[in-house]
């Protein structure tokens, strides 16, 4: 066997015989894609002390990786279907050393955001990459199964991310946290070349770039009116963003529709198996990454755990999404996927429910059994879900079909982040006026309402200020860990109604195991001639 993986997998007569370790280089890739997103939620503190960041440049470090992220993946999805899906692996990941590396080395505000951005356009070609290689090189009988290992690993990486950074943050500065991407991409790089096939799609036609354009538009609009309004005012920018969205969104469909070779099929929405995983991949995430959000957010500023132990204190959610994992590939081959995933977005919504039970007197035990529920959620739903998304795609549109599946995932992280975490910073100002209001300057009151971080700064300073004194700096330090308390408490009641109301339309949209089942066996022919239409590169 040669040590460079040089056949393409349409030529092999039979299985890949090093799939499962190519199985593995994509899971590291993945990984750490995944892992950049969650690192930032302990290593901000950090940043903010040592860049003097205010909550709107706190905001966009963190999501200035996500709006192209989210604004890509479909595009470039496509691009790595035409020309080369380990090509497009291998350019995603140097794109994203380039922006680690960046991100490590400077320390302006503006130029940390710029490489988060670089790094974001580089998940968005390596995510999509993932998900299609994976499809290709593994047979129609174990792809449920590599699935599974791919969507543990989403769910590993957002207890592995923070982990990780606490870990480096003990000894190393904010950027250790960005450098630690370098020597993993640049092993899953030199994997890659080992150990993954080359894969692209022959007959795919030219790419439709309007229609892509359009989505980009679309999409990118979309992510930031969601995270510019609710935070920081609906002005012109956001109200401007959004009607864009909108309108992108309708020149999308209209252009999708009437194109003879789409970007996307539009037409999918109307098959309930694909819009019904769709919206649960969406939903989900929507409720889990918010709700990470602010537990964690918690553990650090009130309970005052440092960030390896609020790293330490998030493994068991990632031990749960094992298990989680171990349950989907037993249950959805018997029950379908319908039964799996309700039951999952149930258990998910029941674990943000839980946290409308904080109180300033909580501990990490009361975080506990919500960890433990959203991590069993993820590995039981996210799995078929994914399966169920890619098997309604062709062979040569697998890039696509990964774009859409993680466009689903990274809105849903989105509109959680930037909706749950909105409603979080209102509900907290709201009740630290009502506690404290007029009882500080005008200038100290406004930083403490910025902030649970900035209201701990406050109290520090009273403590330290002679009119002060140690009293009334622990009386505001309890007004703050109460209002933040309260705040989690209204945003997860309100969270929890929300992933609620998906859990219901999803179970409404996904058909029961007869009809997936009558729909799978029409499709099976069409995707067997499709699949020896693919060509190597």
């Amino acid at each position: 066997m040669p040590l460079f993986a040089k056949t393409p997998v349409e030529k092999m007569t039979e299985p890949y015989p090093r799939r499962w370790w190519a199985l593995l280089v994509l899971c590291l890739s993945l990984l750490i894609v995944v892992m950049a997103n969650t690192s930032l939620i302990v290593a901000a503190p950090d940043m903010t002390k040592d860049l003097g960041l205010s909550s709107s440049d706190l905001q966009w470090v963190i999501d200035g990786y996500t709006v192209p992220y989210a604004a890509l993946m479909l595009v470039l999805g496509a691009i790595g279907d035409k020309y080369s899906r380990r090509g497009a692996l291998v350019l995603g990941l140097l794109i994203f050393v380039g922006g680690s590396v960046m991100g490590g080395l400077v320390d302006e505000t503006s130029l940390v955001i710029t490489a988060r951005a670089i790094m974001g356009v580089g998940a968005a070609v390596v995510m999509p990459a993932t998900l299609s290689l994976l499809v290709a090189i593994f047979p129609r009988a174990e792809r449920a199964k590599a699935i599974t290992a791919w969507s543990a690993t989403s769910g590993l990486a957002i207890a592995a991310g923070p982990l990780a950074a606490g870990w480096l943050l003990e000894d190393h500065a904010w950027g250790s946290t960005f450098l630690m991407n370098v020597p993993v991409a640049v092993l899953g790089v030199v994997g890659a070349l080992l150990l993954v096939p080359p894969s692209k799609a022959e007959g795919m036609g030219r790419i439709d770039y309007v229609g892509g354009l359009l989505s980009i538009v679309s999409v990118g609009s979309l992510v930031y009116a969601t995270i510019e309004g609710p935070h920081f005012g609906w002005g012109v920018g956001p109200i401007t963003a959004a009607v864009v969205a909108g309108v992108g969104l309708l020149a999308f469909v209209a252009w999708e529709l009437k194109h003879p070779n789409p970007m996307l099929n539009v037409r999918k929405f109307a098959e309930r198996p694909f819009s019904g995983s769709m919206l649960a991949v969406l939903f989900f995430f929507f409720g889990t990454f918010g709700s990470i959000y602010y537990s964690t957010q918690f553990l650090q500023f009130v309970l005052g755990y440092d960030a390896l132990e609020t790293g330490v204190r998030l493994l068991p959610l990632a031990g749960a999404v094992f298990v989680g994992a171990a349950v989907t590939g037993k249950l959805a081959p018997k029950l379908g996927v319908k039964v799996v995933v309700g039951t999952g977005m149930v258990i998910g919504t029941a674990g943000v429910f839980l946290l409308t039970q904080i109180e300033s007197g909580s501990t990490y035990t009361d975080f506990l059994a919500p960890l433990l529920l959203l991590g069993f959620a993820i590995g039981l739903s996210l799995s078929p879900a994914t399966d169920t998304i890619m098997g309604s795609f062709p062979e040569s549109e697998l890039g696509v079909g990964g774009g859409a599946n993680d466009t689903a995932l990274e809105l849903g992280c989105a509109l959680g982040i930037a909706v749950l975490g909105s409603l979080l910073a209102t509900s907290y100002k709201d009740k630290l006026t009502d506690m404290v209001g007029g009882h500080l300057p005008a200038e100290a009151m406004d930083v403490a309402k910025d902030s649970v971080g900035g209201g701990i700064a406050v109290a520090e300073q009273v403590a330290k200020n002679p009119q002060g004194g140690a009293e009334q700096a622990q009386t505001l330090l309890g007004a703050v860990h109460e209002s933040f308390a309260h705040a989690i408490a209204h945003t997860s009641l309100i969270g929890g109604i929300i992933m609620a109301a998906g859990t219901l339309i999803v179970i409404a949209v996904l058909p029961g195991r007869k009809h997936t089942g009558k729909h799978r066996q029409e499709e099976t022919a069409p995707a067997t001639e499709e699949q020896s239409e693919t060509v190597g590169a």
